[in-house]
């Protein structure tokens, strides 16, 4: 049986907390335009949280990110890779030996179903931070007539008060609002992300040589961010939606009623608009 390594897990510590740093202002962005309205386009989101909120405005919410998603990141790059190890053990009695397709879709499979686990309160509770907007409050309650000087207090103090709310309004379950979709999204947004990454990443890798060079993993990493991005991006708006759902009031009743609201609202285009910031973020991540 093939040990646990842990030279994967320290891997995506490190790369989970460098795409935090790198990628939260994206990601802002990115979660504005899919949870809040009266956004419009990209370039018109950035103006106004700039203008309302300063460039601090961008790292809202990144304190909890960035100490708990190094964890996330370690676990779902260390999930897949001794999860392949372990298969090949199984299989071929070799953890080495090259995988087939089957081996890498189990085993991103299984990373994707372990990412639910930690990944939902995280995400959760950043976007709940994120979305304490005046924007957001006032799109979603339709005031017709907004003031300059409308203001509203903010839901949370910070990521440890936002735990503590959830809990106590919504129970232990609360916290894993919208796993149903980050599970659709996740598990085969990972077979289109680390079955491309590790075929690449051998072709790409000159013979002979050990392991993959840093311009390989850049180059496999991006390319297999644009493969998942097609597939993982609708249900990433239907997660984020989902999560942001309950800071002021409460729209949707589940997957298929936020699916069907946002369809009906803004039609399959502008319901999978914020793509490119999720591109770019997911390639921060690489």
């Amino acid at each position: 049986m093939g040990s646990l390594q842990l030279d994967d897990f320290v891997a995506g510590w490190v790369g989970g907390a460098a795409a935090v740093i790198v990628g939260h202002p994206l990601d802002t962005v990115k979660t504005r335009l899919q949870a809040g309205q009266g956004y419009g386009t990209t370039f018109n989101c950035v103006l106004t949280v700039y203008k309302n909120e300063s460039v601090a405005g961008f790292f809202k919410g990144m304190s909890f990110p960035l100490v708990s998603i190094a964890v996330y990141n370690s676990v779902v790059f260390g999930v897949f890779s001794n999860t392949q190890r372990l298969i090949n053990q199984h299989r071929y009695a070799n953890p080495n030996h090259p995988p087939a397709l089957i081996d890498l879709a189990l085993a991103s499979m299984a990373a994707g179903a372990f990412s639910v686990g930690i990944g939902g309160p995280v995400d959760l509770v950043k976007i709940r931070l994120q979305m304490q907007t005046q924007t957001f409050l006032a799109a979603n309650l339709d005031l017709k007539h907004r003031t300059t000087g409308f203001s509203v207090q903010t839901a949370y103090r910070g990521p440890v008060h936002c735990v503590g709310a959830i809990l106590r309004q919504e129970g232990l379950t609360g916290l894993y609002r919208g796993s149903s979709a980050m599970i659709l999204r996740d598990v085969p947004g990972y077979c289109l992300y680390f079955i491309p990454y590790t075929f690449l990443c051998g072709w790409i890798t000159p013979e002979g040589c050990l392991s993959p060079s840093p311009f390989s993993v850049w180059m496999a990493g991006g390319i297999a961010g644009a493969i998942s991005w097609g597939t993982a991006t609708p249900m990433d708006v239907v997660k984020s939606r989902l999560q942001a759902d309950g800071v002021y009031l409460s729209k949707y009743r589940g997957v298929v009623d936020c699916i069907s609201q946002s369809y009906h609202n803004e039609g399959l285009k502008e319901s999978s608009a914020p793509h490119h910031c999720y591109f770019l973020s997911q390639i921060n991540s690489t």
